[in-house]
């Protein structure tokens, strides 16, 4: 699954941003020679078109390209007279930058379409429900309470727990004091100001709204679906079952409650419910489970103390505008986050490669068809900016050359160009082998790392 989805990723991700350089090349003139989905050779090839340009599938499926008509490309040589207005070097630096540019805002067009599209559709959700905060966190801190919905973030609305996340993360990274507003049980609105405190960059890497203070609400356990034949389903558990007791000892959460049915295969439990206002008290004996050298008890039941999801969805014309706030959002703090990086506020351990790309890939397939949506709409955002950065090899590597160009009123020198390639082929392999440690790293288990 992983594997899938991750060359189903990469193979969106690529069309889209090389069919972004294509269409603008075509529509100002240049003649287009190979679209290549890939590199190295050639697994596949059609030739299309009143230029005859290649469409290629290749063997190396990290990327792609599309090559244009250039003089200073030997390969092309010798171009035909005829054929000479529409080589690239050719262009005006203007069109030569919408190019480029198209690439990048090609994904983060995709990103803009895929957030409308969920927008519209609608996803559930967990409710903005916040549980207790440990002490001292600046949520407990702030007056934060168990039960408290957050209903907006320094402005901005909130509607499910997703939000509230995004929306704290961003203002968490900036270390500026928050101000939230909440609603108690009792509907009664209060507004909270959070006063972050310091964090390293290692805390980056962790779970940063968790600092915070926020968790997700754990409501009464309830009995979800029972299996037929289960010991569950003998000893008359029914779902929608709110359960309050275990061998006669309340129940604060789910987790207390799994923890002593694993420990008690064939042994019987005394459940204590709440069904209908009326407190019940029923025997169960879990079954006993076997996995190689590890046993544990089972009674068949689903059990939760989470609320139930909600339904976040908006209207297609009110989703235009959230779809490219959330896209600029992302692209800008995946800018701010690479600032910290180069200054030593963050880690460098949250540079990704492709290992972790598709781990998530794979677990998002998994999920389901949104939360893979999701998943390929941030790394499009990603890969925008990565190909943005003014380093030479990538796209705003020539971004920067043509605005050398428009200021100085010629193309860099020979040698520059080849000095910035060389140094723009040193910094993305050292990227590169970056990012596949921290894939390696993660995939080892902790025991090992320490």
């Amino acid at each position: 699954t992983a594997i899938a989805a991750f060359l189903v990723t990469l193979g969106v991700l690529v069309v889209v941003h090389e069919y972004g350089h294509y269409w603008v090349a075509k529509k100002s003139g240049v003649k287009v020679l190979r679209f290549s989905i890939g590199f190295g050779r050639p697994l596949a090839r059609w030739v299309r078109g009143a230029d005859r340009t290649e469409w290629v599938v290749s063997v190396l499926p990290l990327g792609g390209y599309v090559r244009m008509l250039d003089e200073r490309d030997p390969d092309c040589l010798p171009i035909p007279a005829a054929d000479l207005p529409r080589a690239f070097n050719r262009q005006p630096v203007w069109k030569r930058i919408a190019i480029v540019l198209a690439g990048p805002v090609a994904n983060l067009l995709l990103a803009v379409a895929v957030y409308w599209f969920l927008s519209v559709v609608g996803v559930f959700e967990p409710s903005a429900v916040v549980g207790t905060p440990p002490p001292a966190s600046a949520a407990a801190r702030a007056g934060l309470s168990s039960g408290d919905t957050v209903v907006e973030v320094a402005g901005s609305p909130v509607r499910s727990w997703n939000e509230l996340r995004w929306l704290l993360l961003q203002r968490a990274v900036s270390k500026e004091p928050i101000d939230i507003e909440v609603e108690g049980s009792d509907k009664h609105r209060r507004e909270l100001t959070l006063q972050p405190t310091p964090f390293s960059p290692e805390d980056l890497d962790g779970d940063l709204v968790g600092r915070l203070g926020f968790v997700l609400y754990q409501g009464p356990t309830r009995i979800g679906q029972v299996s037929e034949a289960s010991p569950a389903a003998q000893a008359g558990l029914r779902t929608g079952d709110r359960v309050v007791s275990v061998n006669g000892e309340p129940v604060a959460a789910a987790d207390r409650l799994r923890s002593v049915i694993r420990a008690s295969a064939e042994k019987p439990i005394e459940i204590g419910v709440e069904r209908e206002e009326r407190l019940i008290r029923l025997q169960v004996t879990p079954a006993r489970i076997t996995d190689g050298a590890n046993s544990f008890g089972r009674i068949g039941a689903e059990l939760s103390d989470r609320l139930p999801p909600i339904k976040v969805q908006y209207g297609p014309l009110e989703s235009i505008p959230r779809a490219v706030q959330k896209t600029a959002g992302t692209a800008v703090f995946s800018l701010r986050m690479l600032g910290k990086m180069l200054t030593g506020e963050a880690s460098w351990k949250n540079l990704s490669g492709p290992v972790t790309i598709a781990d998530y890939a794979g677990q998002t397939a998994r999920i389901g068809l949104a939360a893979f949506l999701g998943f390929l709409a941030l790394v499009s955002i990603s890969l925008a900016v990565l190909n943005l950065l003014p380093i030479p090899m990538l796209d705003g590597g020539h971004l920067l050359y043509y605005l050398i160009e428009i200021f100085k009123g010629s193309p860099p020198a020979d040698w520059v160009v080849e000095w910035g390639q060389r140094a723009g082929v040193a910094l993305l392999g050292l990227l590169t082998v970056l990012a596949l440690y921290n894939d390696v790293l993660r995939l080892l288990p902790d025991s090992f790392k320490q």
